[in-house]
C-alpha cells in the first residue's frame, strides 16, 4: 500500500517576485504583505470570512472572527443563550486589534459560562456593524450519557466541494467538530490536483506553492471563504490538530519531503510562518497539544504527531536503493527491520509529549473517566501491503506508484508494514504509548485522518488487546480508487482486511466523515460517505456503524 499524495511537486512559476521565493523571513514576508492589494489579501472589507468558535472547556470558548478596515480595531463580543440576543450573558472586547499585524483575524476567550450549554454569539466593530451569529458549546461537566463529535480529515480545496461539512452542519446533531489535520494542502495549482482531477470552480490562491507569510495567509482565506467551511465554524465549535499539509508534506520536526531548503529557504522559518498563520486563521490556543474533559464520559488528547518530536520518515526505496536482485532486496530489508525500523529509542511524539500523554491516560482511568480518547492524524494499526496486489500491476500505472507497491509487498513479506509516515513507521514509539494504556488499563480510542481512506482496527501489543482505532475516509482529497484502478474498491478493501490481522474493516473509495457517539458502556462510529465531490450537494452515499463495547477492546463492524 502507498500513501496518496503526489511523491514530488512542482510548484507552478510564480508571477512576480514580490511574493514569491526569496522572502523567506518573518519580517520580509510581512513587508511584502503590506505591499499586496487590500483586494488581495482581504477578500472585502468587513467581517471577511463570518466566525468560528473552538478550544471548548466546561466553562469557556474561544471565539473567532476577521474583520478587515482602514485601521486597527478592536472588537466588542458578546454572548447570550438565545440567537436574539435578549440577554447578554456574557461580553468582552478581543484582546488585540484587528489590523494587518494578524491578518486581521481576532480571537477571544469567552469565560463564565456555565458546562454543556450550547450559546450564541457575535462580534461588534467600531462602527457598530455585527458579525454573522455564530453558534458554539461549552464541555459537559458530570453525568455525561451521550456525546457525539464529527470528525474530519483531509479536506483539498481543489478536489472538489466540503460536502462532509455541509452534511455536518445541515445534520445538526453534533456537540463538537474535531479535525484531524491536511485542513489545508500547500500545493500550487496543477500540481495536487493536476489539471485532470480538479474541479474548474476551485480555484486555489496563491497559484504557486505555499511559502511565504503572504502565502500562507491568502490559502487560508481562500479555504475559510468556502461556504461549507464557513457554515461548519459558524455551527459548531472544533478541536483541529494540523497534520503535514499545513506546513508541508511529509513534514517532520526538522524538514519535510516537500521542502527544497536550495529553493525555498529555511525550514524552521517557513515552519514558523505555517503555525503562525494556522493560529492566526483557526480557532485554536497556542498548545501543540492538550486535554479537554468530557465530563466523567471521556478525556481527549489531542496530540501533534507532526512537528513537537517526529524524527525523519524512512523509506523503503531508500532501503532498497542499488539492490540488483530480489535476494539481496530481503537481505536489505531484513537488516533494516532489525535494525534502524526496531531502534528502540526513536521518537514520533517527542520524550516531553510522550510522557504528558503517559501521565494523562493514569490520570484519566484513574478518574473513573469512561473513555480515553486520542485525537491525532496517522494510523496507529499495522498496515501491510497485500503481495497479491502485484500480481494484478499493469502497465498504465505511474511509474512511481508502481515502485512503491513492489517495495511495499516486498516489505511485507519480511513482516514490514507500508507506511513508514505512519505510527507503522515508528513501532517503539508505537509501543510505549500502547504500554502505558494498557498499565493504566485505558479504554483507548484512537481517531486518526491522513490516509483519506476509512479504516477500523482492533490494537494489540504482544498478543494483548490494547483499544480500537477508527481511522476517518477524506472530505475531499482522492483514496486509493484514483490510483489503484485495476482492482475494485470492494476486493482491495477485502485483500487488506486478510492481510492484516488487526484491520477489522477499510473502505477504499469514498470521502466523508466520521460521526462518533460516546456513551457510558458504548462508542459507536458512523461513517457518512458523501454522494460525490465533484457538484456541491449534502446528499449522502450510505454510511457505515461501527460499534465497540467498553472494556471490550473489540469492534462490532
Amino acid at each position: 500500500m502507498l500513501k496518496t499524495d503526489d511523491p514530488v511537486a512542482q510548484p507552478a512559476a510564480a508571477p512576480t517576485a514580490l511574493t514569491r521565493r526569496g522572502l523567506f523571513t518573518l519580517a520580509g514576508a510581512s513587508a511584502a504583505l503590506a505591499a499586496t492589494p487590500l483586494a488581495a489579501r482581504s477578500f472585502g472589507t468587513g467581517f471577511t470570512h463570518a466566525v468560528a468558535s473552538g478550544e471548548p472547556a466546561t466553562d469557556r470558548v474561544l471565539l473567532w472572527t476577521r474583520y478587515v478596515s482602514d485601521a486597527p480595531a478592536y472588537l466588542a463580543w458578546e454572548m447570550s443563550e438565545t440567537e436574539d440576543f435578549a440577554r447578554i450573558v456574557a461580553e468582552g472586547s478581543s484582546g488585540r486589534p484587528a489590523g494587518p499585524d494578524s491578518d486581521y483575524c481576532v480571537k477571544a476567550w469567552a469565560d463564565g459560562l456555565a458546562p454543556g450549554r450550547w450559546y450564541f454569539y457575535r462580534f461588534i466593530a467600531p462602527d457598530g456593524t455585527s458579525s454573522p451569529v455564530g453558534r458554539t458549546r461549552t464541555l459537559p461537566a458530570a453525568g455525561v450519557q451521550k456525546f457525539r463529535m464529527a470528525v474530519f480529515s483531509c479536506s483539498n480545496y481543489g478536489f472538489g466541494w466540503f460536502n462532509a461539512y455541509g452534511h455536518a452542519a445541515e445534520a445538526n446533531d453534533c456537540d463538537l467538530a474535531v479535525h484531524l489535520g491536511d485542513y489545508i494542502y500547500e500545493y500550487g495549482a496543477g500540481t495536487y490536483p493536476d489539471s485532470r482531477q480538479g474541479v474548474a470552480e476551485r480555484m486555489i490562491e496563491p497559484a504557486w506553492e505555499i511559502v511565504t507569510l503572504v502565502d500562507y495567509r491568502l490559502r487560508y482565506a481562500t479555504y475559510r471563504a468556502d461556504p461549507d467551511c464557513q457554515r461548519l465554524h459558524q455551527v459548531l465549535p472544533m478541536i483541529a490538530v494540523w497534520d503535514d499539509h499545513e506546513t508541508a508534506n511529509d513534514s517532520w520536526k526538522d524538514g519535510a519531503q516537500n521542502h527544497q531548503p536550495d529553493k525555498e529557504g529555511d525550514w524552521a522559518t517557513r515552519k514558523a510562518i505555517a503555525k503562525r498563520v494556522y493560529r492566526e486563521w483557526m480557532p485554536v490556543s497556542d498548545e501543540a497539544y492538550g486535554a479537554y474533559q468530557v465530563g466523567d464520559l471521556a478525556t481527549l488528547f489531542k496530540l501533534d504527531t507532526r512537528l513537537e518530536g517526529r524524527e525523519q520518515q524512512f523509506s523503503l526505496e531508500r532501503v532498497l536503493a542499488g539492490q540488483k536482485d530480489p535476494h539481496g532486496a530481503m537481505q536489505a530489508l531484513n537488516r533494516f527491520r532489525d535494525g534502524d525500523w526496531a531502534n528502540p529509542d526513536r521518537q514520533l511524539l517527542g520524550q516531553a509529549q510522550e510522557a504528558w500523554l503517559v501521565e494523562g491516560l493514569k490520570a484519566s482511568r484513574a478518574s473513573g473517566t469512561a473513555w480515553q480518547v486520542l485525537v491525532q492524524q496517522v494510523l496507529m494499526g499495522n498496515l501491510r501491503t497485500p503481495v497479491s496486489l502485484i500480481d494484478q500491476l499493469g502497465d498504465a500505472l505511474p511509474d512511481f506508484i508502481s515502485q512503491r507497491l513492489k517495495a511495499a509487498a516486498m516489505a511485507s513479506q519480511v513482516g514490514l508494514p507500508s507506511n513508514m509516515d505512519a505510527w507503522d513507521g515508528y513501532p517503539a514509539a508505537r509501543a510505549r504509548v500502547f504500554r502505558a494504556a494498557l498499565d493504566a488499563d485505558a479504554n483507548l480510542l484512537v481517531l486518526a485522518g491522513d490516509t483519506h481512506n476509512g479504516w477500523a482496527f482492533e490494537l494489540a501489543q504482544d498478543r494483548a488487546r490494547v483499544g480500537v482505532e477508527l481511522g476517518v475516509c477524506s472530505v475531499s482529497s482522492p483514496g486509493f480508487e484514483t490510483y489503484l484502478t485495476f482492482i475494485k474498491p470492494a476486493d482491495l478493501a477485502s485483500a487488506l482486511v486478510s492481510t492484516n490481522p488487526q484491520l477489522q474493516w477499510a473502505d477504499t473509495a469514498q470521502r466523508g466523515y466520521m460521526a462518533v457517539e460516546l456513551t457510558p458502556t458504548r462508542a459507536v462510529t458512523e461513517y457518512r460517505f458523501s454522494s460525490s465531490v465533484k457538484q456541491r450537494s449534502t446528499k449522502l452515499a450510505g454510511t457505515r456503524l461501527i460499534a465497540t463495547e467498553k472494556g471490550s477492546r473489540k469492534l462490532a463492524v
